[in-house]
């Protein structure tokens, strides 16, 4: 791990590979070793740069509220910190959130950007998945004794069931009381932004069978962001970059490379889910 002041805080990351930088943002209940698998993946095409937000990881951060406005205010410091101009920005989840935010606010630092399996900044949650999300916060709430089926939101059971050692993501949790009180504030934090502002080139990506965050809304970003592009991964959770990591890395690798991603959903009219450029979702 290496470390480097930025913004005001002291941000640990884990830097592989060689070629164009990409920097990997993690979820809301991760860090950077989420990306472990996904990086190698990466590293004969990128410098990978996964990197622990505040309260997360090993990162060191003063113990005051924050919002997706000061973590995307991070991502640029850290960029421009590394002696880089600009760079590929990969965010999941809540890293896809922030990624939105940074996009909109530094588009200088930003060359290509892949949303993956994220939700609009702006909306509630817990409105997007309306039947689900009351349960995951219940789960979430009983944490570790409700563990396997908390993460039954983010990986199929079929997956969990042969691979057990993914529930470590969760276990493996170390934030103290603090840390979790301001992580779980910041989507509290109001914020807007337009999508229609990201300038970047940008691939959403969704896997077909996520809990937590509807593909539909999903991809609906690429709608509001011109030029946008999408993809599914058919069989794929929540979190694509450690259940088939391979998968998503191919995609990402094509994306970044301007080349056409093989693997582009086509129509799928029993879901409500179609693949393409932004305009034919």
């Amino acid at each position: 791990m290496e470390r480097i002041e930025a913004n005001g805080i002291s941000i640990s990351f884990k830097r592989s590979g060689e070629g164009p930088p990409l920097l990997l943002l993690h979820g809301a209940e991760a860090d950077h070793a989420m990306f472990d698998a996904f990086a190698a993946q990466l590293a004969p095409h990128f410098t990978v740069i996964a990197y622990d937000q505040r309260d997360s990881g090993a990162t060191r951060n003063p113990a005051t509220p924050y919002g997706l406005g000061r973590l995307a205010d991070d991502l640029a410091a850290l960029i421009a910190g590394l002696g880089l101009s600009h760079a590929h920005v990969f965010g999941t989840s809540f890293g896809g959130a922030v990624a939105q935010v940074a996009a909109v606010r530094h588009p200088a630092r930003i060359d290509r950007l892949v949303l993956a399996s994220t939700f609009r900044v702006g909306v509630s949650v817990a409105s997007i998945n309306p039947e689900g999300f009351p349960r995951f916060a219940d789960l979430r709430a009983k944490l570790p004794e409700s563990l396997s089926a908390f993460a039954e939101y983010f990986f199929p059971p079929s997956y969990i069931a042969s691979h057990p050692q993914a529930l470590g993501i969760f276990s493996a949790n170390k934030r103290d009381a603090g840390q979790r009180e301001r992580r779980g504030a910041v989507l509290a934090q109001p914020i807007a932004i337009s999508l229609a502002d990201i300038k970047a080139p940008t691939l959403v990506l969704a896997g077909r069978d996520d809990r937590l965050i509807p593909p539909a809304h999903t991809l609906s970003l690429a709608r509001e962001i011109a030029g946008a592009r999408t993809a599914v991964i058919d069989g794929v959770g929540h979190v694509g970059t450690i259940q088939d990591p391979a998968a998503v890395a191919a995609q990402v690798i094509a994306f970044l490379n301007g080349r056409k991603t093989e693997h582009i959903a086509e129509e799928n009219d029993h879901d409500g889910i179609r693949g393409g450029s932004g305009h034919s979702l």
